[in-house]
């Protein structure tokens, strides 16, 4: 019913607990493939699927030359022969009822082509209080339609939670290799394509945050990354979606948001003006655009308003002061950060 794909490159240290969890599954039948993206590690990390191979015919080894891990993934679909495809990386474990809760939901809703679950934290939410602020971010989207209003904002999908019928990358392509997180780009792209996302409401997945993670440490991950890919995808809701388009009205007028903002205008959206409280910036003149302060914007019958300020917290403020003067979202306005 469900293959696994679990890409693991010299991680011999974590893998096994990964595929413990998957052993002591109450759902039997699936296949784990595990593909070793030319781990360096004098052997360590093959030994470990071999062993594993060895004690439960559902687990198998893919060994390849180190690519990166959208080939990887790309290796794992190819030779997978589940009727659903669930994602786990190397660091991370599940709970035991994960792949037959969402394996049950994607069978009970043939209308929906891939579903999360919520994930709890795995790392030092102290120290890294980012990602535990992602994750509980993540854990409150969870309808398709809200997974489609939160998509521009950040990835509300946790790349190893989720499960997806196998002839999706068929239909509208899988992992491309690329400078963007190569997860994000997929939902962006299966989205665009008309795919329906849901989310389990239960806790499924512990998604760990060891230092060496990649999204730490590979610039494919970082934010302007993620600004950088969804640029196109934006333009793309925002001509469908707006009816002054391409004409918007950027909410936030700080550097950083207008650098970014500015993306959009390589794909043919018009930045008329910038929203900002600050009152040294409210009068000027930004990049050719006037800052009005959010008492002097126009009304929903007038512009379509692009919340862009990355500051967490600070999209949800703005969302409910223009919803409190009419603006609806998905209709007036799209979050996009």
């Amino acid at each position: 019913m469900v293959s696994v794909v679990l890409p693991a490159r010299n991680a011999a240290a974590v893998l096994p607990a990964a595929l413990e969890s998957l052993s002591a599954q109450t759902l039997a039948d699936f296949e784990v493939l595990i593909i070793d993206d030319g781990s360096d590690d004098g052997g360590a990390t093959r030994n470990v699927a071999t062993a594993m191979a060895d004690r439960d015919r559902r687990f198998r080894l893919l060994s390849r030359p180190h690519e990166g891990i959208a080939a990887a993934l790309n290796a794992g679909l190819a030779t997978a022969r589940g009727r659903y495809v669930a994602r786990l990386d190397a660091d991370d474990v599940c709970l035991p009822e994960r792949l037959e809760l969402q394996a049950r939901h994607l069978d009970a809703h043939p209308d929906i082509g891939l579903v999360s679950c919520r994930a709890a934290y795995g790392g030092d939410g102290e120290a890294c209080r980012g990602y535990l602020a992602h994750i509980e971010w993540c854990n409150t989207v969870t309808t398709p339609e809200a997974i489609r209003q939160a998509i521009f904002r950040e990835s509300p999908l946790p790349h190893p939670t989720v499960m997806f019928r196998r002839e999706l990358p068929a239909l509208y392509g899988g992992y491309r290799q690329g400078d963007f997180p190569e997860d994000y780009e997929l939902w962006l792209r299966w989205l665009e394509a008309g795919v329906a996302m849901d989310k389990l409401p239960q806790t499924l997945v512990v998604w760990n945050d060891p230092p060496g993670r990649l999204s730490r440490t590979d610039p494919r991950y970082a934010p302007e990354a993620f600004f950088r890919i969804k640029a196109g995808y934006l333009a793309r809701r925002l001509a469908r979606v707006n009816s002054f388009h391409p004409h918007i009205v950027v909410a936030g007028a700080g550097r950083v948001t207008r650098r970014r903002a500015e993306l959009l205008c390589d794909h043919g959206i018009v930045i008329d003006a910038w929203l900002d409280i600050d009152p040294r910036k409210i009068g000027l003149m930004l990049g050719g655009r006037p800052v009005l302060h959010y008492n002097e914007s126009p009304g929903p019958q007038s512009c379509f308003i692009v919340p862009y300020v990355a500051s967490r917290g600070a999209t949800d403020v703005i969302l409910d002061r223009l919803g409190a003067v009419g603006f609806i979202p998905g209709r007036h306005c799209l979050p996009a950060a």
